[in-house]
Order: structure tokens, then sequence, then C-alpha cells
């Protein structure tokens, strides 16, 4: 019993902790309360249509590339990547939009046209944003998030005034281009939080964006998650679907003891979740729990979404693959979430039509879609408020992209925070984890090791380092060592 570990949850957190912990000689049963695989990042096929149902941006490879390669195999062994080229487009008013290319030597000319002078500084920025890279992703956030020391290296040191400024500051230094402050501004949306509260450090997600590019698994995200689990499956873990833990059961020393699963008893004694944090928590007796539902309340979430799957009839034009809608106030917008937690007046929205580049995820001559606007956690969620927003944003599509295409709908559904709450227990549906702000940073964020519980660890998106599909990669592996290092 003592090689036994069972794993929560199977997003991409889960998978990766499962594969390091089956590496390690361990042996792994993975339980996932939903009939798929995969967490957020599940799949949604209708009439020939198919959708990714969570993460649809594939960025920063190398992440991908380095964990693969800990088990000797690459990502080419179980799905094809293809760069884009656009990598995105975003609309800031009608028929105004500017399309990122693929290369940044092209970038720095459409920032060059767009503003005279602007691809100096740029330059010199994604220089920067390259160094914090190389410092962030290929040290610190592989650390554990026990100690504030783990922050503390000779390069970081030098750069400490970056933790204390922000994003929004450091971008408008040079830029006074309000199209391309928002093109810069726009990659820190993925940590959750705001340009105005994300340190100045985290620009290395513009190197993620502009130096490294957008890259599109064929077939959809989807793809990755099929082979992390076929991986995993190479090493031996047992995967369980439609496996509902009701409860952690912990004995007399404060240790764990096993599972109930729909029911049954599962004895062991070691247990990583990477379901979500609050919610774990509640299958603990209240004396083992370390966080309050003060706390989480406390917390800054990033935020949940309101998503659309839009079958078409017909191939749209004026779009790319993705393509943001940022022809309302982000600010406004971002207050909506952050500050008065309310439905956005007029929201900016992102749409990804991947059927433009991969023909076998829509049929011949038509086009599938997703709609994402980002909510606040925790909001009202009711069919008039899902059916209002599609119109809202089904007719500005129109009028931006100047086609129509209400008519050329074949179906659409609908995902938003109540999903969030039923499919993945998310703590007031939110749809990507706290948000990385400075004091949601490395250690101040959720332990991975239990306080109250000897073998009850945690992984995932509300833990170290943050939200998105490469941190929780890299989650899953700071996990699986602290529990190769601690475990009793």
């Amino acid at each position: 019993m003592n090689n036994k570990i069972a794993i929560i949850g199977s997003g991409f957190s889960s998978l990766s902790a499962a594969s390091y912990m089956a590496k390690a000689g361990y042996e792994v049963t993975v339980y996932e309360k939903n009939q798929n695989f995969g967490g957020r990042a599940r799949q949604y096929i209708n009439d020939g249509f198919t959708f990714d149902i969570g993460p649809t941006w594939y960025w920063m490879p190398d992440v991908f590339e380095k964990f693969f390669a800990d088990f000797g195999k690459k990502p080419s062994d179980y799905y094809q990547l293809e760069k884009l080229d656009p990598a995105y487009q975003v609309y800031f008013g009608d028929n105004d939009s500017v399309t990122i290319p693929g290369d940044f030597e092209e970038i720095c000319e459409v920032f060059e046209q767009e503003e005279p002078g602007s691809s100096k500084h740029l330059r010199k920025f994604i220089k920067a944003a390259k160094d914090n890279y190389d410092i962030a992703v290929k040290d610190i956030v592989y650390r554990p998030g026990v100690s504030p020391l783990e922050l503390v290296t000779p390069k970081t040191a030098v750069r400490v005034g970056q933790f204390f400024s922000t994003i929004r500051k450091e971008v408008r230094k040079n830029i006074k281009s309000k199209k391309l402050i928002q093109i810069l501004e726009f990659p820190v949306l993925f940590l959750g939080a705001k340009p105005s509260n994300t340190p100045a450090f985290y620009n290395f997600m513009n190197y993620a964006d502009f130096g490294l590019g957008t890259w599109h698994p064929k077939g959809g995200m989807y793809k990755v998650v099929e082979g992390m689990v076929s991986l995993a499956k190479q090493l031996g873990v047992n995967f369980v679907s439609n496996a509902n833990v009701e409860e952690i059961v912990v004995n007399s020393q404060d240790k764990v003891e096993g599972l109930i699963v729909n029911g049954k008893n599962i004895e062991l004694n070691l247990v990583l979740s990477g379901a979500d944090y609050a919610h774990t928590e509640t299958l603990l007796p209240q004396k083992f729990r370390q966080y309050t539902t003060d706390y989480w309340n406390n917390r800054v979430f990033a935020p949940s979404s309101l998503l659309f799957y839009v079958g078409f009839d017909k191939k749209l034009k004026n779009v790319e693959h993705h393509t943001l809608f940022f022809d309302t106030d982000f600010d406004v917008h971002a207050q909506s979430i952050y500050d008065t937690i309310t439905w956005p007046e007029k929201p900016l929205f992102y749409a990804s039509f991947p059927s433009i580049t991969d023909d076998i995820l829509a049929p011949k001559g038509k086009e599938a879609a997703t709609f994402l606007i980002p909510l606040a956690p925790g909001l009202e969620d009711t069919d008039e408020l899902r059916e209002r927003y599609f119109n809202i944003i089904i007719e500005r599509l129109e009028r931006l992209t100047d086609q129509n295409v209400k008519e050329n709908i074949i179906f659409k559904e609908s995902y938003c925070v109540n999903d969030f709450i039923k499919d993945y227990n998310s703590f007031k549906g939110n749809a990507y984890g706290l948000a990385n702000i400075l004091t949601q940073t490395a250690f101040l964020r959720p332990k991975i090791k239990s306080k109250k519980v000897k073998n009850l660890y945690f992984t995932g998106q509300l833990t170290v380092p943050g939200p998105g599909v490469p941190p929780s990669l890299i989650s899953g592996k700071i996990a699986s060592d602290l529990i190769l290092k601690t475990s009793l």
C-alpha cells in the first residue's frame, strides 16, 4: 500500500503528476468524476463539428517539450503542431483591426506602421521579456512555493523593482498608441489579472507571445490531453472515469487512510488532488481544512467565462483562427470582473475559429467557432442572460467584420458559471484559478503540501505556479517532486 497514490481529477496538472509518479515507481490511479478525461480541457463534438471546451491557445511550446522529454518523448510522438501565421487578429472598431504575424520582425513592422518609432521600444521590451522568461520559466516557476527565499536569486535580486512596478506602467513608458498598448497588455490576461495589478516581471508572457509564437495542435487542444493520457498509460497509470470522490479518509494519526469513491472505501495512504482546492478541503472533516470559506472569498480569482460553441453553415470572412474583439473599454470591463462584480455592459470578447486552420474540426464549407466573454466568478447565471450576451456578441461580430452570420447558425451550446461549478466543483465557478498578482505569487499561494493532513497534496491552478496550461504541467511536476521528497 505504501507505493500507491490516488490522484483526484484528470486535468493537465493531474496528468503531469501521474506520469512523474508512475515513472518514480508508484502505483498510480487517477479518479475523474466526469466521463471524459482532461478536466477543463475536455472536448465537445456535435454534428461533425469538434470544439475544445476549455483552453484553445497553445503557448510556451518549450514547456510541453520539456515535459515529454522527461520521459524520453517528444510532443510529435503524440500530436502534430502548426505555428499560426498570423498568430491572431485584434479588432478595435468597425473594419479597424491589427493582425499580429507569426514572425517577430514582421510584428516590428506592424508596430512601426501603427506608431513610427515604436519598434525600437518593442525590441527593447521583448529583450527584457525574454530575459525574464529565461529566469522565470526555466527556474523560478519550478519551485514549490514553500519559502519567500525561492524568489531570491542573483538574477531576481537585480530585478526586485519589477515586482513592485506593473505591466501597465512598463508598457506605457514608451508606447503611446492605444491599440499597441492593448496588444502588449493582452498576454497577461492569461495570468488572470489586470495589467495594472500584475507585476512587471510577468512581461515574460510577452515573450511567450511574440518570441515563441502561437501554435495549434492538429485536431485541437484535446489532442494534447489524449497524448498525455497515452503517455501516462504507457507508464502504468490506471484511469477511472465517472468516479466521484466523496471523502478523504484521515486516521487518528492525522494521516490519509483512503478515499470514498462512489460509496466505496479505497484504502491507500497518499493522495494528490488536482481538483478544485477549496472543494477538495470540503472532503475532509472541518478540523483538517487549512483554508476557510472567508479565505477563499478574500482571494482575487481569475475570471470565470461565458462560452459559446457554435456551428456555422458557411465559412466566415475577415477573421483569423484567434480573433480578439477589443472595441469596447478594457478598463470598464475589468472593473466589472474585479471591482463591481457585475455582468459587463459592453463586454470585450474572444473568438476562436479553429476550422480556418484545421479542416477536420468542421464539415467542408462550414465553420466551428468558440466565443468567450470573461466574467466575474460567482455571478448569477441564467439562460436569459446567456441568450442576451450571445446576441450582443453576434451583432458586434457582424458589424465589426462586415458580414451577416446569425442566419447561418446551425447550433449553439453555452457554458458558464453554473457549469464550471457542476462539472469541476469550481469555487464560485471560476475558470482559471487564482490571479497572479503580487500578493498571490509563489509562496503566497495555497500550499501544495497540506499542513494538517499527512500525505495529502494539491496541484493545479489554485496553487503554484498559477493559471494556464503550461503552468499546470509545471504544477504537476512540482507536486510530484515534493511528494517524493516529503511523503511519510
